[in-house]
């Protein structure tokens, strides 16, 4: 019986994909972004380990409200594709029983093998998180290269893969024009992405930080005002893009 070590759940998510959300947060990442607010979730061999009926058991309940929103069942994390057999056999189950399914992750894989299109085949949706174009700020930022990403967005281009970017505005780290600019003249061409989001950087989760006595190297940015916001919006739709904050 397939397990996965879960983070925890969100029954009724309304950010993370179309509708009402059933949100999974599986356990473990790879990359250790300086904002991160689950920094609770980078330890793999954490969480709870569930089986995907488990989990259907607490998903089922739910389906009334997906029906009427037109939601469903959200992957995220931590990174799930570092746990890509439980998350197929849970979107497989969800799948069985007419639940959409939407994989959130960052892109960033051991191995960009079979497991991860078997896992593509019963994903509706894949919302990619692009921190940074520029390999070197991508470093700075999650203390790991962007090539992993960039390689599974252009994957998701060639299978057609229905996708959303989600962008991080982090003030003097992605802020600025030419970051934008690196990031749209990228995905502009890319007939699968259907939006960009761009998220503002938030300090949610900070406690967290302090509870694991690590240094939160971004505590003294704020959140980006809401001019850089409605300017990188504008940027963006430039590129003839659909972009919503």
């Amino acid at each position: 019986m397939q397990t996965g070590r879960i983070h925890s759940i969100e029954s009724c998510g309304t950010v993370d994909g179309q509708g009402i959300r059933f949100i999974v947060f599986m356990q473990g990442c790879l990359m250790r972004c300086q904002y991160c607010h689950n920094r609770d979730s980078w330890d793999e061999g954490a969480g709870v380990e569930r089986t995907v009926e488990d989990m259907m058991k607490e998903i089922r309940p739910y389906k009334h409200y997906f029906k009427a929103s037109g939601g469903g069942v959200t992957v995220s994390g931590g990174e799930p594709m570092l746990q890509p057999e439980f998350v197929k056999e849970l979107f497989k189950a969800c799948k069985a029983e007419g639940i959409a399914t939407c994989l959130d992750t960052n892109g960033f894989v051991r191995d960009h093998n079979k497991k991860i299109d078997d896992l593509l085949e019963y994903t509706d949706l894949v919302m990619l998180d692009i921190k940074q174009m520029d390999n070197k700020k991508h470093v700075d930022l999650t203390k790991v290269s962007n090539k992993s990403t960039i390689r599974f967005a252009k994957h998701l281009q060639e299978l057609n893969q229905p996708a959303w970017i989600r962008y991080v505005v982090v003030p003097t780290i992605t802020d600025d024009l030419e970051s934008a600019k690196e990031l749209a003249e990228f995905i502009s061409p890319m007939k699968n992405i259907e939006r960009i989001e761009l998220l503002p950087y938030h300090e949610i989760g900070t406690f967290k930080w302090k509870e694991y006595e690590d240094e939160y190297e971004l505590s003294h940015l704020s959140p980006p005002p809401r001019e850089t916001m409605l300017k990188l919006v504008e940027f963006f739709k430039g590129y003839d893009l659909n972009v919503i904050v």
